[in-house]
């Protein structure tokens, strides 16, 4: 089935824009959302179509993001630690906990903002935040930041291409295949750099040209 993601925020409108981004933002079970790409769509369909406001889609959006990391933080720092003992299930995968554990010791508070703009790691960093005890306070300033230049830069940034470009509909696609590109670029470089995913990936390719091969 093919997903088209502005015939679904047409549909969805204000309410189902703000539960993807609040999902995606401290939810398990949001880390598959296509976050960026919609923040982006929706503004530019705020200036297209114009059927929704931007600064109410901006506000709104920016409120989404902090209130779900949030929640995240809440989770982990109740719940969290009992996270990294639990077996991988069609939802939970314990290696997405891991590496935004491992971005979150490297980068420390900066976390929080940073992985605001990394699929995956934006929905397990807050956790992790939770669970590694970091003030809240400390906490809530970098979530604030961090939503605000994902959800009001993405919004706004979808605004002003769909009301300065000629004919914007013509790059629209080419320019969500941009941002998820750029978006995906470090999970990209990781794995390339990690020895033991490189190998998982030879290997199944290995196993795919021998299935080819006894064909």
């Amino acid at each position: 089935m093919h997903f088209d993601l502005r015939e679904f925020i047409i549909a969805a409108g204000y309410l189902g824009v703000l539960a993807v981004v609040f999902a995606e933002s401290g939810l398990l079970i949001g880390f598959f959302l296509p976050g960026d790409s919609l923040l982006f769509t929706a503004g530019f369909l705020a200036s297209s179509l114009g059927i929704f406001d931007i600064r109410l889609l901006a506000v709104g959006c920016f409120l989404a993001a902090v209130l779900g990391d949030s929640v995240g933080y809440a989770f982990g720092h109740r719940v969290g630690r009992p996270l990294f003992n639990r077996e991988d299930s069609h939802l939970f995968h314990k290696k997405h906990l891991l590496r935004a554990q491992a971005f979150y010791e490297k980068h420390g508070g900066k976390t929080i903002v940073l992985a605001r703009f990394m699929p995956v790691v934006r929905t397990f960093a807050p956790i992790v935040a939770g669970v590694g005890m970091m003030p809240y306070r400390r906490f809530v300033a970098f979530n604030v930041i961090g939503g605000a230049l994902w959800a009001l830069g993405l919004t706004t940034a979808g605004y002003f291409f769909g009301s300065l470009i000629p004919d914007p509909d013509r790059y629209l696609l080419p320019v969500i295949g941009l941002i998820i590109l750029i978006s995906v670029a470090p999970t990209i470089v990781h794995v390339l750099r990690d020895q033991e995913y490189r190998a998982a990936i030879a290997l199944s390719v290995r196993r795919q040209l021998g299935r080819g091969g006894g064909a």
